[in-house]
């Protein structure tokens, strides 16, 4: 990525899609130029969360609300150290943010961080047109980074795809780092660490859980050194094919039967060391709005999303696994994506879609609660 940062607000920008098309407005945040893949995320809200969370990484995020920038940027709501989005795309940039939490403008942390964007184009035909040709690899150019069209579809083209893309390693921490509990400790969670939210261990520390986050590499060794009661593997960027590492690890901790949720990228850890496949989605569920029916209660969610891919596993029946029954436990209402798997003869569950919910509602966080229960089920057992 190059950048610069001055005159940001004057200077032409191009969205260059690999097939082609082009959409011209205006830099925004840093000037220069990235690449990433493509997508559109349709949360009206919480765009200060999504632009910090890891599972962004390599991606050139495009709003579909019209208006950005509204409420600023603050020192509370990031879900990481740093913005991970390669490229933001927004209709209409806020002139002024207004919000008692404020403390800069996103045009100016965007510039700070050296993420180059662009404001000022029809972001509902760009969106429709992800959504009829599929998420793809693009560029923003602006500023002495544009050129002739055909030499920037030609730069674009030469970008790695996201399908066989391993990214987690980069984005997870290099560091064992504790979160403590909140009030009483009731129980300890190694949490493998492929792009963590900041806001995933906070929800799980206020029900009383000490979580030890781990980086990625960690190994069955690393994990049971904490003594933990649980064992979480959190959401991340990337193909889940290429995490093979990961799954040896889950598959260590299924073969122990300790008590395990995953989420996102966790949930197609959990696909694949049950057995199942995984796919790309053609252009993914981004948003804090999507329709989600938890099987076991019969329950619609509004939940938080931002997946690309997905687990191949039946919908209609209970599967035969080395670890014993596994069944689809949620599913996405608006195209019957799995968006979540639980096995039925041991302690291990997960979701496809973010829990914790920052942003979005709270509609799932009682998924949280069911791991603590699992994991007290687990140790009065184990008691008795």
């Amino acid at each position: 990525m190059t950048t610069s940062t001055r005159g940001a607000a004057r200077t032409p920008a191009v969205l260059v899609l690999e097939d082609g098309r082009t959409f011209r407005g205006r830099a925004y945040g840093a000037v220069g130029e990235t690449f990433g893949e493509a997508v559109f995320s349709t949360g009206m809200t919480g765009y200060q969360e999504t632009l910090t969370d890891p599972s962004y990484d390599r991606q050139i995020v495009v709003a579909t609300a019209p208006q950005i920038g509204n409420t600023g940027w603050n020192d509370e709501d990031d879900e990481s150290g740093r913005i991970w989005v390669s490229g933001y795309v927004v209709r209409d940039p806020a002139r002024v943010p207004s919000n008692w939490r404020s403390r800069r403008s996103l045009d100016d942390e965007l510039t700070a961080q050296g993420v180059v964007g662009i404001s000022g184009i029809d972001t509902r035909a760009l969106t429709r047109h992800l959504r009829e040709r599929g998420s793809m690899r693009a560029g923003i150019f602006s500023g002495e980074l544009l050129a002739p069209d055909a030499e920037l579809v030609q730069r674009v083209q030469a970008q790695p795809h996201m399908k066989g893309a391993s990214l987690y390693e980069e984005v997870a921490t290099k560091e064992a780092y504790v979160v403590p509990a909140v009030g009483e400790k009731k129980f300890t969670v190694a949490a493998i660490d492929l792009g963590i939210k900041g806001m995933t261990p906070q929800r799980m520390a206020e029900r009383g859980i000490e979580v030890h986050v781990l980086p990625a590499t960690a190994t069955a060794e690393d994990v049971y050194a904490v003594e933990p009661d649980g064992v979480f593997f959190s959401n991340g960027p990337g193909d889940p094919a290429t995490a093979d590492g990961p799954v040896a690890l889950m598959t260590a901790v299924l073969e122990r039967k300790t008590p395990l949720f995953g989420i996102c990228f966790g949930n197609q850890i959990l696909g694949r060391a049950l057995g199942f496949g995984t796919y790309k989605l053609k252009y993914g569920h981004r948003g804090i709005n999507q329709p989600v029916q938890d099987r076991t209660t019969g329950k619609v969610e509004v939940t938080a999303h931002n997946h690309g891919f997905a687990v191949d596993a039946p919908l209609d029946k209970v599967s035969e696994t080395k670890f014993g029954r596994a069944e689809v436990s949620h599913v996405c209402l608006n195209d019957d994506v799995v968006e979540g798997l639980q096995l039925l003869d041991q302690p291990a569950f997960s979701v496809q879609y973010h829990p914790e919910a920052a942003a979005g509602p709270h509609d799932a966080a009682y998924l949280f609660d069911r791991f603590t229960s699992l994991m007290s089920t687990v140790r009065e057992g184990q008691r008795a």
